[in-house]
């Protein structure tokens, strides 16, 4: 693979306004996804009961959903898990009723619709206060990666870096939300830990480029800065393609082969990693441009008087 992208003379920074463009507008679709439809979060954040069961013969989920409202279970959501066979149910939460109160009186309900045996394959609660302090202590835990994250950028390197670097993580995570806020797709704990997984890769990428970049400023004695950054950026693409391609053949393996218990956590990965290669380059890599880099910004600041402490 090395052979393939060797000596590569990409114009990266003249690519600015379709790289804009493009930004501009998924970021846009994110937003109004997230700020119209919402984020369809799961049990983890909501509060509440999930109940898989396993039929002999795949189920009419209507008939399924028409039978728990028929005995007063109200506000249930019923779906397929995995196979057609699998069903998941996930209730409101009840009061005054236990976890097993509440999948007997499921199992009981779920019998008539079925002439064959049903299993319980597992019932699992969470409270409503718990629910909303795991959603408020994620949100906490993004916001205080990507403080640390500007606070280490701004000390190893150039402070219009640390903008470049937080605006790409930001870009990022609301695109990867943005996609499931669309689609519908559940968000639990699992797709909040591929988040922050998301960030940390995403972050390493991009200090890649950075490091290349600002190497190439002190030691490039000629070209402009666009010049020098399509460099660097070339410099570092037999790196970004092969990390990044690995990654994500590792992770088109779970998300198709690893079971829907993680689907949502390898989607939210898979995204996260095509996204995060892309603004690493062009999103970080720009606003830099864009903020006017230069020679000067990265040369190390003299001392008062060292000029007098050199004469002999």
């Amino acid at each position: 693979m090395k052979t393939l992208i060797y000596d590569t003379k990409f114009d990266f920074m003249g690519m600015q306004r379709l790289a804009l463009g493009v930004s501009g507008t998924l970021l846009t679709v994110a937003i109004l996804a997230i700020l119209f439809r919402g984020l369809n979060f799961g049990i983890d954040f909501t509060g509440g009961y999930t109940i898989e069961v396993g039929y002999e013969q795949a189920p009419d989920l209507n008939l399924v959903r028409q039978t728990l409202a028929d005995t007063g279970v109200q506000d249930s959501q019923v779906q397929t898990f995995g196979t057609s066979t699998d069903v998941l149910i996930r209730l409101a939460p009840q009061e005054g009723v236990s976890d097993a109160e509440v999948s007997d009186q499921v199992l009981e309900a779920l019998e008539v619709t079925s002439d064959a045996p049903i299993e319980m394959r597992r019932v699992e609660f969470v409270g409503p206060q718990v629910g909303e302090e795991l959603r408020e202590t994620g949100g906490l835990a993004v916001l205080i990666a990507l403080f640390g994250i500007v606070v280490y950028i701004w000390f190893r390197f150039e402070k219009k870096f640390s903008v470049g670097s937080v605006a790409a993580l930001v870009h990022d995570v609301l695109i990867t939300v943005g996609l499931f806020a669309l689609f519908g797709i559940e968000f639990d704990l699992t797709v909040l830990a591929a988040l922050l997984a998301v960030i940390g890769y995403s972050l390493n990428d991009t200090i890649v480029v950075f490091d290349r970049i600002r190497e190439n400023f002190l030691t490039m004695r000629r070209g402009t800065p666009a010049e020098i950054m399509n460099a660097s950026i070339n410099q570092t693409l037999t790196r970004t393609v092969i990390t990044s391609g690995t990654t994500i053949l590792v992770l088109l393996s779970l998300f198709f082969l690893g079971g829907q218990i993680i689907h949502g956590f390898a989607l939210a990965l898979l995204v996260g990693v095509f996204i995060g290669t892309y603004s690493s380059i062009f999103v970080a890599s720009l606003l830099v441009l864009i903020l006017g880099l230069s020679r000067e910004d990265l040369m190390p600041v003299e001392k008062e008087g060292a000029d007098l402490d050199a004469m002999p």
